[in-house]
């Protein structure tokens, strides 16, 4: 698990971009503490921080072949490293480590642009072949783990995080405003696009290659759905839990000692029994907040009793909150106002005192059909059975409704996470201090459901979901809030072979009108307790609402409100108003309010204070 960085240009002075490529890594040193590599020839310099978890003596980087030709530099973990190292050596290969990196030097040997398909876990990794001047990068398929690039001209930068681009003299900063409302709408953007302008995310399953100032991008690997019906419950279940239990035994392949994020709820708890069975003395953490209405630690210490696991406690104040946000968004790269992220970054820095990996239990909603949404889909799903005339007729006598409203638009038109905080872009625009020509949410992401036609409502939103909403906002706030203190997670769920058996599920094996996960929970009974195999999916409730309504943090949103960045983008007093309005109770405003406040703090950050900051 590390940072990598680099660059390639038509020519350089080697000595300069090593000097360079080292200041572009010394920006994500918090990726990894345990080293530092730098390589740099006359037309390309990479950067590597490692944090040492595989091969402890021997797996440093950048990583080289035999004779110097090909360079790698690598983030995240390869599962099945020892299985492609013994048929790369029965190939004719010679391994020099014991490390996973050293596999993607051999396999672009043998395999070249074939590589990333045959890998199995997180990964981010940039190769410089110096024969061909070419430089090939990839991502995993769930996009686990990030990687970003910026051209210009024919400079090309790479790098795990944003920020490692500010220390190039040849990256220009600017402000990407014209996707100001779309981030407003979702809370992130949906896409290769970021809010800079010029810098992409490599997208999921993807890979690109740069040689002679031109950049091609190729998706080498697709999530589809191959729905097999015929088995029964019990069947799904056995497969599920044979899938699951052979994915925690690799990912918990490492040289250090592994933990596991504990929340009481099903998903990892199933995690932490599962490793605890395959480890002595599994040390599990949780989080909560005083609050004890929204706080998790009860049932994370009810499931940590029934599992017989040590759980290390962790609880988050109002001040400590508030204080944080500064350093999470900054950490982020990009603004993001998911409260759940602040927990997550208090849970990583309690858990990186006593472990440096953790296996926690992202993407098994996304997969196993977890959320409250897909429901919701299944019914609506019955609804459109009537004609469209019916519907459309029925909406206009009850306006009011909200299902009747939705139910008479297309897929793409109604799905409630394109309008995650606004739900009319018309309110939205009010906020704003001049006009966009942005399309609405929903345009934004009706292409990912025009892909998707031909599946059933519930389905498809798991798709676009498995697209969107997982890589751009649970995956990257669990990369970042990790990264930020060092620490290694893994995410089992989101493994290969659990994917291959979630595609083949029926959707009734997912979710039913009432019921989510509904054959993860069958397999989950197998290991768990009822009382935590059938608990329903809590979130990651936070108080926020109510602490936004107490005068010490109100009048600090209240001073970004009206301040020079809020003065720039909004109407200050339409965002001063709704300020107030929450706080008197009459409405709940807490995501937008927090949407707004964040992007404020982030642009700062960026923006306006020097850089890097001081915390």
């Amino acid at each position: 698990m590390c940072g990598i960085v680099g660059f390639t240009e038509a020519h350089h002075d080697p000595a300069e971009a090593r000097r360079t490529v080292q200041a572009m890594a010394a920006l994500i040193r918090h990726r990894g503490p345990d080293g530092e590599g730098i390589y740099a020839d006359d037309r390309a310099a990479l950067g590597h921080r490692r944090l040492s978890i595989i091969d402890l003596d021997g797996g440093g980087q950048p990583m080289f072949n035999e004779d110097g030709s090909l360079v790698v530099v690598f983030n995240g973990e390869i599962y099945n490293y020892q299985e492609l190292a013994r048929q790369l050596s029965a190939a004719g290969h010679t391994f020099a480590t014991r490390s996973d990196t050293e596999v993607l030097l051999h396999g672009w040997e043998q395999w070249g642009k074939a590589l990333p398909g045959k890998l199995r876990g997180m990964f981010a990794f940039v190769l410089w072949d110096r024969n061909t001047g070419t430089l090939f990068g990839a991502r995993d398929l769930f996009g686990i783990k990030p990687l970003y690039y910026y051209r210009r001209g024919e400079l090309l930068l790479f790098a795990s995080e944003i920020k490692a681009f500010l220390a190039h003299p040849g990256f220009v900063k600017r402000f990407n405003e014209d996707r100001l409302p779309d981030y407003l709408s979702t809370e992130y953007l949906p896409g290769d696009e970021t809010l800079f302008t010029g810098v992409y995310e490599l997208l999921p399953g993807h890979s690109f290659t740069w040689q002679e100032g031109r950049l091609t991008r190729e998706r080498y690997g697709k999530i589809r759905y191959r729905i097999r019906e015929g088995r029964s419950l019990d069947e799904w279940a056995g497969r599920i839990d044979k899938a699951f239990t052979d994915s925690v035994a690799a990912h918990k392949i490492a040289d250090v000692e592994v933990g596991c994020f504990l929340s009481g709820g099903v998903d990892s708890s199933l995690t932490a029994c599962k490793a605890a069975r395959q480890q002595k003395n599994l040390q599990c953490f949780s989080v909560g907040y005083a609050e004890e209405a929204y706080s998790e630690l009860p049932a994370a210490r009810q499931a940590a009793e029934a599992l017989g696991v040590p759980c290390t406690e962790t609880t988050v104040s109002a001040g400590e909150f508030f204080d944080a946000n500064r350093a999470i968004q900054w950490y982020l790269d990009e603004p993001m106002p998911n409260p759940a992220e602040v927990p997550l970054y208090f849970l990583c820095k309690s858990a990186r005192q006593r472990v440096k990996v953790v296996l926690s239990g992202e993407g098994a909603d996304e997969l196993f059909g977890g959320y409250p949404l897909y429901c919701q889909g299944v019914h609506m799903a019955a609804w459109q059975h009537l004609p469209k005339g019916v519907r459309r007729a029925l909406a206009r006598l009850a306006p009011g409704c909200g299902f009747l409203r939705r139910g008479a638009q297309s897929r793409w038109q109604r799905c409630a996470r394109a309008n995650y905080v606004f739900a009319d872009p018309a309110e939205r625009d009010r906020y704003l201090k001049r006009k966009y020509s942005s399309q609405t949410p929903a345009q934004r992401f009706k292409p990912y459901f025009d892909k998707v036609r031909g599946l059933d409502e519930a389905t498809a939103l798991q798709w676009v979901d498995l697209h969107t909403w997982l890589p751009r906002d649970i995956l990257r706030k669990a990369d970042r809030m990790s990264m930020a203190h060092s620490l290694e997670l893994r995410v089992p769920f989101l493994d290969r072979a659990v994917l291959a058996v979630a595609m083949e599920l029926p959707r009734a094996d997912r979710c039913t009108r009432r019921k989510t996960k509904v054959a993860l929970r069958a397999a989950a009974a197998r290991s768990l307790p009822p009382e935590l195999a059938g608990r329903k999916k809590r979130g990651f409730p936070v108080p926020l609402a109510d602490w936004l309504r107490q005068d010490t943090y109100y009048t600090m949103v209240r001073e970004k409100f009206v301040g020079p960045v809020a003065e720039r983008f909004f109407d200050t007093r339409a965002l001063c108003d709704l300020l107030e309005a929450h706080r008197t109770g009459k409405v709940n405003a807490m995501t937008k309010i927090w949407s707004f406040y964040c992007f404020i703090v982030w642009y700062e950050l960026y923006f306006v204070e020097p850089l890097p900051p001081k915390f």
